[in-house]
């Protein structure tokens, strides 16, 4: 074992015992098999006490009709039962058309939508809400995110809470926050969102963010995981996909996403693609391959960073 992993190991080991003495977010917020393992039926307890599933389906930059639904379809089959789309993806309502036309139970599919940041503002937020609702046509929202930051973030966010209080959604979180974003929310309304979706992988581990969101009950979703398999060839991530029978580079990352008990909604518009990417619940990265992976960061983003934007009120 090489000294960088070592020191990797014992980090990792200090940070999941700071989380679990600041706040217990770690074992008892996670639904597993009665063995403990990590299954695709694996949920999380939000702090409003509703629950999320932790492997979920992303549906971005899917087109809106065939493409979309063919793709919620296939995960729908392969067991998938998170749906991840927003108000400016533009696929809603076909997002909404499979969910209700899949024989599958309103209460077992899990749909997460967003506040896009045209949409700010008290007003319009509620207008875009409800109008959400009405493209998916699901009878409600389970989990409806502030996508971004923006310039009428607090009154966004009151509006957000009304939208709850009217049953269009059961629960209310943010996406592409950082810390002063969250603080700054928290001080201003008193309502902590259930649930920051950020970028993260090996690669953007944003340790900042992350312990503040596990120190405050703030559930962690991580979009691009795969990091839009750029970093797939990466020689450390082959070298310990090689160690696991069957498994590819992709898995690690997925896998490496869920054991760090993070929303996972990798994407994809192949079949065979989202069939494989469920495929992270047979195994387990061992604690080694899990320090080297911690050694990868480098803010490695694949798309914007709004979590670095000056906080606008």
């Amino acid at each position: 074992m090489s000294a960088l992993v070592h020191a990797a190991i014992l980090f990792a080991s200090f940070r999941l015992s700071h989380c679990q003495n600041t706040f217990e977010f770690s074992q008892s917020n996670f639904v597993s098999a009665s063995d403990g393992s990590l299954t695709i039926n694996s949920t999380v307890l939000l702090n409003d006490g509703t629950s999320i599933p932790l492997f979920g389906f992303g549906v971005y930059p899917l087109r809106v009709g065939e493409e979309t639904e063919n793709a919620v379809r296939w995960a729908l089959q392969y067991g998938y039962r998170h749906v991840d789309t927003a108000s400016n993806y533009g696929n809603e309502e076909s997002v909404g058309r499979v969910v209700m036309n899949s024989g599958i139970p309103r209460e077992e599919i899990f749909i997460t939508t967003k506040i896009w940041n045209d949409d700010h503002g008290y007003e319009k937020t509620l207008e875009a809400g409800r109008a959400s609702l009405a493209r998916l046509g699901t009878g409600y929202i389970d989990l409806l995110l502030m996508h971004a930051p923006g310039e009428q973030t607090v009154t966004t966010w009151q509006a957000m809470i009304q939208l709850k209080e009217e049953g269009v959604c059961r629960s209310v979180g943010v996406s592409n926050f950082g810390v002063h974003h969250l603080e700054e929310l928290h001080k201003t309304t008193g309502v902590t969102p259930s649930v920051n979706q950020i970028e993260l992988s090996p690669y953007l581990q944003r340790r900042d963010i992350v312990d503040y969101c596990q120190a405050h009950g703030i559930a962690l979703e991580g979009y691009s995981p795969l990091t839009r398999g750029l970093k797939l060839k990466d020689p450390i991530l082959v070298k310990i996909a090689a160690k696991y029978p069957g498994k590819t580079t992709a898995h690690v990352l997925l896998r490496w996403s869920v054991q760090q008990r993070y929303i996972t909604i990798p994407k994809s518009g192949k079949e065979e693609r989202i069939k494989a990417n469920i495929d992270v619940f047979d195994f387990n990265l061992d604690e080694e391959d899990m320090a080297e992976l911690e050694t990868l960061e480098e803010y490695f983003l694949t798309d914007w960073d709004p979590t670095v934007d000056e906080w606008k009120p």
